[in-house]
């Protein structure tokens, strides 16, 4: 008789506020992030004979290193599988989380949160302590932000622990850039969760150009496999704002477009060699069969 668990997990996609979920940001300042997952999905599934042998096997619908929580999806998956349907989605993102830690994996914990919960978050990170605030977007602007925000995959694919080593070494130098680029990427995730529960849009554009300048503060290499592609786009007024996704460096891209920028932006990311994500919004979190 073979024990069968059967779980699927979606990715993410941060909008604002990532970086600071990260220690030790979070024990000196506080971290703030929105981000909101989507309909594509680490499915993993464990198999265990008679003999207490065990198998997981993993499945992705994107790309690993593609920016949207993919490794923190699928260790969530993990830990679901062995710990079956006995444990609250919080505490599966927790020890999802400190088994990347083992790891010496130095990131944050909103890509787990949102793979357990899925749906739309805005979550404080207060040291090792995160806290859900209460967080609905207006369907109208869930609506515009769906028409108008296009993911696209680069396939250059990043590796996020080195990135997020060098940009931490200069954190712990008390480097003023770093630190000033995190406060700014904070604050955006204010603005965000504001914009999208007022359906106020100029809040959202305005909280994603602070999380780009944010960023460039932190390191203008990040954003640069991008530029190319997106600087003319953003001239001709088809893209109004965008940030990296994740740790950027490569990964996907999120561009919030026109109303009549939308099939521009298409047509350039492709003849770029860029894939379209198709998306849309996941409410459900980890699923375990």
């Amino acid at each position: 008789m073979v024990e069968r668990i059967e779980v699927s997990v979606p990715v993410r996609v941060d909008l604002a506020g990532g970086w600071t979920d990260v220690q030790p940001y979070t024990g000196d300042f506080g971290g703030e992030v929105v981000n909101f997952a989507i309909n594509q999905y680490i499915h993993s599934v464990m198999e265990k004979d008679s003999n207490g042998r065990i198998r997981v096997e993993y499945r992705s619908d994107i790309p690993t290193g593609s920016g949207l929580g993919t490794s923190g999806a699928m260790n969530v998956g993990l830990i679901a599988t062995i710990a079956g349907g006995g444990k609250s989605p919080e505490d599966i993102a927790e020890m999802a989380f400190q088994f990347e830690a083992l790891l010496e994996n130095r990131g944050g914990r909103q890509d787990q949160w949102a793979a357990a919960h899925g749906g739309f978050n805005h979550l404080l990170f207060l040291g090792d302590e995160v806290e859900e605030m209460p967080f609905e977007p207006l369907k109208s602007a869930k609506n515009w932000l769906r028409k108008h925000f296009v993911i696209a995959y680069t396939g250059i694919e990043h590796k996020s622990g080195d990135i997020h080593s060098g940009v931490w070494e200069r954190y712990d130098q008390g480097d003023q850039s770093v630190r000033s680029g995190l406060h700014l990427i904070r604050g955006a995730a204010r603005l965000m969760a504001n914009g999208l529960q007022g359906d106020r849009r100029e809040l959202v554009v305005k909280a994603l150009k602070d999380v780009c300048e944010g960023v460039d503060m932190l390191d203008p290499a990040i954003h640069g496999p991008f530029r190319d592609v997106i600087s003319p786009l953003q001239e001709a007024g088809s893209v109004i704002a965008w940030k990296a996704l994740g740790a950027g460096g490569g990964g996907s891209v999120g561009l919030l477009c026109s109303p009549m920028g939308v099939s521009a932006t298409v047509s350039a990311i492709e003849r770029a060699g860029w894939e379209v994500i198709e998306w849309d919004y996941d409410n459900q979190g980890m699923q375990v069969n």
